[in-house]
């Protein structure tokens, strides 16, 4: 046998507990789309063309596509009297189906060794790496209104970082086993939960909505995967490419819709394994006060997972770079018009710094360019749809009109075409202001400028001010206040920035997740997710066993 090389039994063992090395994941590289690359062609070659097009989107259960006549129209953001899509709704009806063909599809992936699964979400990242990298992106740009850097740093490296990065870190999940005592053979059986994962996914990330039905999957679960309504588009053409990645019936239900259709007819499914969950705290509260009232009905206890609101700050202190606290400030603000759940949305100034970190600010948001992010010239596109532009525009209103605050930039609101809305800064007096404490999710941030002299008050004021925990930034020079910083605020973030703005996280380089009223923490990209969704059986396989009761101590004298 060739030095290095696996003898048959272990090669055997390796295929049972799934500890077979999948290829080394490496972070998929960011394209630029610089004018005149071939991929900024390529990608305006398919937004046209499908920008051109009214496609039909339908149910996919149990590989089947199925028609309700429920329909909806799914817009673009920036242009709403554009019409994309025409896609099928599910009510309750569809909601017994799908658990019906997902106990199918559990009995065929369930049986698959993990070096099968992994196979499939290998391919799939690198079909989206190659050939349908402009699709997914180009639906995310006219359906969700993000630019072309903004889609690519989601739709197409993270979602594929998520695939590659899942293989792995499940393959390092499976390589964890018990000692064995002499004569003994102690495992670990990881086993796929046990019925459906409900999967609840948001708008606002394309990657996430395509990790969270899958990362199940990849431990060999089933899920039944609800987009959200306003990024139906996106999410079709990502399980058409599972498809084609080689996914079976069954693994992953397509069912869109009203959660009013069908939400009560998962929670009272005996068959419900868990749920995976990106959204509102409001609507996660909801679900896991519903998992509650059912808990005698379910055949085993769900798993719940969720990520959900944020109130994300940036604090600095007096050492801090006014000119990178600046620029964090603006990209951690603005980018994707402030509807990421990290994205920044208050922030603590000393007032040493203010002025330079003002001018600074200002400078750049007057430069930003708002409008059809197929037009690459714009920062910002659209806000996602008339109830957000609403919510969003009220706060506008507020903060013209309440005492302590000044709209310093920004303020405009125009939905004649798209739901834009300007970058807004926002000074307040009262670091207790309600634009300081309640979550936006849209282009409004509001800053506070604190006496230098407090920064130690200043430090507790932002531990204190929000119920979230899901990111923030500390901007210091001097490590004592950077120390300082993470010691008060340890609990504050699950994800803390040092000099950075508190977005981008990277699979594989900051797990992502966080406490309080923001979430579980169960901490997307890494193995702490998908430890989630098995259910470990230990197995003790005595190799000789006893044949006689009694035990040496019994014996005469």
């Amino acid at each position: 046998m060739e030095a290095g090389a696996l003898s048959h039994s272990e090669a055997a063992t390796q295929s049972v507990t799934g500890s077979a090395r999948p290829p080394v994941p490496v972070n998929e590289p960011t394209l630029g789309y610089a004018p005149g690359s071939a991929e900024r062609e390529a990608l305006k070659a398919r937004l046209a063309e499908m920008r051109g097009e009214t496609i039909e989107i339908p149910l996919i259960i149990g590989g089947e596509e199925v028609r309700t006549g429920d329909t909806a129209e799914m817009v673009m953001p920036h242009d709403h009297g554009h019409v994309l899509a025409t896609w099928h709704k599910a009510g309750a009806a569809e909601a017994k189906r799908a658990i019906a063909a997902s106990a199918d599809g559990w009995r065929e992936w369930a049986s698959w060794s993990f070096e099968d699964r992994a196979a499939v979400f290998l391919r799939a990242a690198e079909l989206l790496a190659g050939p349908w990298r402009d699709t997914v992106n180009a639906a995310t740009m006219l359906g969700q209104s993000k630019t072309a850097h903004q889609a690519e740093i989601d739709s197409a490296c993270e979602l594929i970082d998520f695939w590659r990065f899942n293989v792995h870190f499940a393959s390092r999940l499976y390589e964890e086993q018990p000692a064995s005592a002499a004569g003994v053979w102690n495992r670990l059986d990881y086993r796929p939960l046990e019925g459906f994962v409900w999967a609840i996914t948001p708008f606002n990330f394309t990657s996430i909505a395509g990790n969270l039905p899958t990362a199940p999957a990849v431990m060999g679960c089933v899920s039944i995967w609800k987009p959200a309504s306003s990024a139906v588009y996106s999410a079709y053409y990502i399980l058409r490419l599972l498809e084609e990645a080689g996914l079976p019936p069954g693994v992953i239900t397509f069912l869109p819709g009203r959660s009013s259709a069908t939400s009560d007819v998962f929670m009272s499914s005996r068959e419900l394994a868990g749920i995976h969950f990106t959204g509102s705290t409001a609507v996660f509260q909801q679900l896991w006060k519903g998992v509650a009232s059912n808990l005698q009905s379910y055949r085993s206890y769900p798993r719940i997972v969720g990520e959900t609101g944020g109130k994300d700050f940036i604090v600095a202190h007096p050492s801090a770079d006014p000119r990178a606290l600046a620029v964090a400030i603006v990209r951690g603000g603005f980018e994707y018009q402030g509807q990421k759940c990290s994205a920044a949305s208050r922030v603590y100034v000393p007032d040493d710094l203010w002025p330079d970190v003002r001018a600074h600010v200002l400078e750049m948001v007057d430069e930003i360019h708002v409008g059809d992010p197929t037009d690459f010239r714009n920062f910002m596109g659209a806000v996602i749809d008339r109830p957000a532009f609403e919510s969003i525009c009220a706060y506008v209103k507020h903060a013209r009109s309440a005492e302590g605050l000044e709209i310093l930039a920004g303020g405009d609101c125009s939905d004649e075409v798209g739901y834009f809305i300007d970058p807004t800064v926002v000074l307040s007096e009262d670091p207790t202001s309600r634009l300081m404490c309640e979550e936006i999710f849209g282009p409004v941030l509001t800053i506070h400028v604190y006496p230098a002299r407090r920064w130690s008050e200043t430090l507790r004021l932002v531990d204190e001010t929000s119920p979230y925990a899901l990111t923030g930034a500390v901007f210091a020079t001097e490590r004592a206040a950077v120390r300082e910083a993470m010691a008060v605020l340890r609990y504050s973030a699950g994800n803390f920035y040092v000099n950075d703005k508190p977005t981008g996280a990277v699979v594989g380089q900051q797990p992502f997740g966080g406490g309080r009223a923001s979430g579980t923490n169960d901490k997307a990209g890494s193995w702490l997710n998908l430890i989630r969704w098995v259910s470990p059986r230990t197995i003790k396989e005595t190799l000789v066993p006893p044949t006689e009761y009694a035990y040496p101590f019994m014996e005469a004298e």
